[in-house]
Formats: structure tokens, sequence, C-alpha cells
């Protein structure tokens, strides 16, 4: 059984001052300096005491071209997104029509006609 560790209000904002004198250069070397096992158990912490500025932010500088690029991009994905969810419903469609369509003419091994009439179909 897994055991759930409580931390102390006490000791949460000594991690967090500590990160914030610069004592800790990531929030991980001050999670494992610690022995704190949750991965983000220290980003809830810092969080929660409203010191958002302690945590890594992710900036993307861009030109006005690469923008453009990367919103035709992600447009063009969401369409071809569409058309394999499109051609994986025909496909199903000519599957279901076919295995109608061969019982209708007798045909109880639809595998076996497919085999057979590969080529041809």
């Amino acid at each position: 059984m897994k055991s759930v560790i409580r931390y102390s209000e006490a000791f949460k904002l000594q991690v967090v001052r500590e990160l914030e004198q610069g004592r800790f250069n990531s929030i991980g070397e001050a999670r494992r300096a610690y022995g704190v096992r949750g991965a983000a158990t220290v980003d809830a912490w810092v969080r929660r005491f409203g010191k958002d500025h302690l945590l890594g932010k992710v900036v993307r500088v861009m030109k006005a071209d690469e923008q453009a690029e990367v919103h035709a991009l992600r447009k063009q994905v969401r369409e071809l997104k569409a058309a394999l969810a499109d051609a994986h419903l025909d496909a199903k469609l000519d599957a279901a029509y076919l295995r109608v369509a061969c019982r209708s003419a007798g045909i109880e091994d639809v595998e076996g006609f497919k085999k057979k009439h590969a080529g041809k179909l």
C-alpha cells in the first residue's frame, strides 16, 4: 500500500522561501534536496503561496511569417484529421456493404471472397 506523505505549512513555506532566495536553481533541485517525491508537489506550493514568478515559463518569440506558418500548419493538421476520419468511416461503410452484399449473394466466407477478388474489387 502506498503511503501518503503530508507536509506541514512551515515546511512548505521554507522550501518556497529558499527557492525565492535563490538557494536552488530550479524547483526540481529543491524537490530533490528535500526528498519530496511528487513531481508537481513543490510547483503546487509555489502557486499556492503566490510565487508564480518562480515557475519556469516558456516564451516563444516568432516573426510574423513564422506565426502565420504555425497557424496554417495547425489548420492543415485539423483538415487532415477530418479527412482521415472520413476515410476511416468510408472504409467501415465499404466493409459493411461488402458483408451485406456477400450474404445476399449467399457467400458466407467474406474474408475468403476478399482474398480471391482482391485485385478486382
